[in-house]
């Protein structure tokens, strides 16, 4: 689960850079709809890794 996290930071970090990169080509629409998906990938992490109010992470309730 560790490697599929990562590799969607690793998504989200290069769907940033190309929706920069659109955004500088005039291209908005595809750059926003970028931008909002890498949002999405950010918080389905946040989901799997942030802990809830008793402290424990859903990520860590999975078997190795």
């Amino acid at each position: 689960m560790n490697i599929i996290l990562s590799v969607v930071i690793l998504a989200v970090l290069v769907l940033l850079y190309g929706a920069w990169r659109l955004w500088a080509r005039g291209v908005r629409k595809q750059a926003v709809l970028m931008v909002i998906l890498a949002l999405v990938g950010l918080a389905n992490v946040a989901i799997w890794t942030l802990p809830d109010d008793t402290g424990n992470a859903p990520i860590s309730k999975l078997p190795d």
